[in-house]
């Protein structure tokens, strides 16, 4: 069985992650405001479960940003 090594993540892959978890905070602030102001029960329940799931998303990224964290490289390149 072949071992994988965390390889240093690349300057596109970073900018690529950081994209997206600000995509998933910028999702989860606009179903919460839509949850907020809406009156249909079953909207807003929805918009919950959509909070919780592009929540879970940007968890997962900041989790692989934190995993590969020790492999980045200490002086700006």
């Amino acid at each position: 069985m072949q071992s994988t090594q965390m390889q240093p993540l690349s300057s596109k892959e970073l900018e690529y992650i950081s994209d997206s978890i600000s995509n998933e905070d910028l999702l989860i602030k606009q179903y919460a405001a839509t949850a907020g102001t809406t009156q249909n029960q079953t909207v807003r329940q929805i918009c919950q479960q959509q909070i919780q799931n592009h929540s879970q998303h940007m968890g997962a990224l900041i989790q692989l940003l934190q995993q590969h964290q020790q492999y980045a490289p200490n002086q700006p390149q």
